[in-house]
């Protein structure tokens, strides 16, 4: 084994419950302290063509490490609104099934960006119907009582930060209708967010049960908390049944291979990881996943370039402060290794 390899795994080693943390944190949800902080984005989400809202589409929201993920939907006007937001770089994302996916970043830095107009361009050429989608087509056969209850509950959970109302307004969705395996995933998440990982579980597997293993999300989440506990073979099934759903989906993917590279599976993680960069490139645990990939092939190149993009994302914070000194230690390493004789490296 070579001397520069033993001294990029003693770095990362060292930075790794900083940088590189071994379970995900894209699925919670931040329940930060008081803030001085209230920034806003919102806006109006538009079919592109003319000035028709785009009504109860998904706009998520990710900061510059692509956590602390937030959900809102537009309204019958396509408007959507994000409150409480602290400065920084945003990334607004919809997939809706029948367009293209769309992603705009936000630079919060200085004021609130309020008025965004979002267009959303087909790929046939044709508006989708509710049938086009078949998240929405179920949501919608739902009662009007229990929808309105899930979007107040998502409010609460992803904008305001208040789990336990959140949690509330999700259970009386699922007391109206039973059937509704979107608002169970939303109890698990509201679960999840107080700490409560058992009960977060049991509602996962629950909304898949309903859904007849047919609703990515829920088995993504189910995934996700089985890889946390280092149940790796059977998290990987669960994960990959939620990416056959919808290989779309970025987090499946970024979970996809995050069981992978701890299976050591590392050319399917290395395709995994990739796939979640095309579909989320403003999601810095994307580069975290990367970066421990590329470590393990020894790919040092491709690892500096990793630790760049995560720079790129997130500079200022305390973990874009501690990848800036890890880059100055692997280049030097990198520029070390290039410099030495190849007969004076050790095998």
């Amino acid at each position: 084994m070579s001397r520069l390899y033993i001294g990029l795994v003693v770095l990362f080693t060292f930075a790794a419950c900083l940088l590189f943390p071994p379970c995900s944190s894209a699925l919670k949800v931040g329940v930060g302290g008081p803030s001085n902080n209230n920034l806003i984005i919102n806006g109006n989400v538009y079919y592109e063509g003319g000035n028709e809202p785009a009504a109860h589409v998904m706009v998520q929201l990710q900061d510059s490490e692509g956590e602390g993920r937030q959900t809102e939907e537009t309204n019958g006007s396509g408007w959507f609104e994000f409150r409480r937001l602290s400065p920084g770089t945003y990334a607004l994302a919809i997939d809706l099934q029948g367009y293209e996916r769309v992603s705009t970043t936000v630079d919060l830095s200085f004021m609130p960006a309020k008025g965004l107009v979002i267009k959303l361009r087909s790929t046939s050429g044709e508006k989708p119907t509710a049938a086009a989608s078949s998240v929405s087509a179920h949501e919608l056969s739902m009662p009007e009582k229990a929808r309105e209850l899930v979007s107040s509950g998502k409010k609460k959970l992803y904008t305001e930060k208040n789990a336990q109302g959140a949690l509330e307004d999700f259970q009386s969705a699922v007391m109206a209708a039973p059937g509704y395996y979107e608002a169970y995933y939303q109890v698990g998440m509201a679960y999840l967010t107080l700490g409560k990982r058992d009960d977060a579980e049991t509602n996962f597997r629950k909304s898949i049960e309903i859904s007849s293993d047919k609703y990515c999300e829920a088995e993504v989440g189910l995934g996700t908390m089985l890889l946390d506990r280092r149940d790796f073979a059977q998290g990987e099934i669960a994960v990959r049944r939620g990416v056959a759903l919808n290989p779309d989906y970025w987090l499946g993917q970024y979970e996809l291979g995050r069981a992978l590279v701890n299976e050591n599976k590392l050319p399917e993680a290395l395709q995994s990881a990739n796939q979640a960069k095309s579909l989320a490139p403003s999601a810095a645990i994307v580069y975290r996943l990367l970066s421990n990939i590329h470590l393990r092939q020894k790919d040092y190149p491709a690892l500096l370039a990793d630790i760049d993009a995560y720079i790129k994302l997130d500079p200022d914070s305390p973990a874009g402060i501690r990848a800036k000194q890890l880059r100055e230690q692997v280049a030097r390493k990198v520029d070390t290794a290039k410099a030495t004789p190849a007969a004076q490296k050790t095998p």
